[in-house]
């Protein structure tokens, strides 16, 4: 009997820690595709806990503007340029974050190649925050459930929140 309850509640914990990391094997999956895994990494659940942290959103301007995390510095994608980041410490403590992973990994490899030396990539994105109940802001710091799903096959994996196409 003892075995049995050890089995069953090393399998909850397993299944809560995976929880952490992402939503689904399936999102597990698309991200693992998706990241190179070549920029230093960070969970939505150790993100969230975070104190003294500057958020970089490196999505475009009109996702930006229908949600970002509260305080986030918005340095874009395709028109990202290191000037805009040039009056922080470069030991800042820095989470970049997009929508699932894949842009922030790629402003987190630049962020790093210029000299900052504490910069992670927030995997699952803006997204997975949403997911996991953290707050976002409107362009004018009011709480929002709105998020930009950036597209239909993308806005799969937003569970929560109202779904933003534009």
């Amino acid at each position: 009997m003892s075995i049995r309850i050890y089995f069953m509640a090393a399998a909850f914990l397993l299944n809560l820690s995976s929880a952490a990391q992402t939503q689904s094997e399936a999102f597990n999956k698309k991200l693992a595709s998706l990241l190179s895994h070549s920029a230093k990494e960070i969970t939505v659940a150790e993100a969230a806990g975070k104190k003294d942290v500057l958020f970089i959103d490196a999505r475009e301007p009109n996702e930006f503007l229908i949600s970002h995390l509260k305080d986030a510095l918005f340095v874009g994608y395709d028109d990202f340029n290191l000037n805009t980041v040039e009056s922080i410490a470069r030991d800042k403590q820095i989470i970049v974050y997009c929508s699932v992973g894949y842009r922030s990994e790629k402003i987190s490899q630049k962020l790093a190649k210029a000299g900052f030396t504490n910069v992670r990539n927030m995997v699952g994105g803006i997204f997975e925050w949403v997911n996991e109940d953290n707050p976002v802001v409107d362009n004018q710091s009011r709480p929002t459930k709105n998020v930009h799903a950036y597209s239909k096959a993308w806005g799969v994996w937003l569970l929560k929140g109202n779904k933003i196409y534009e």
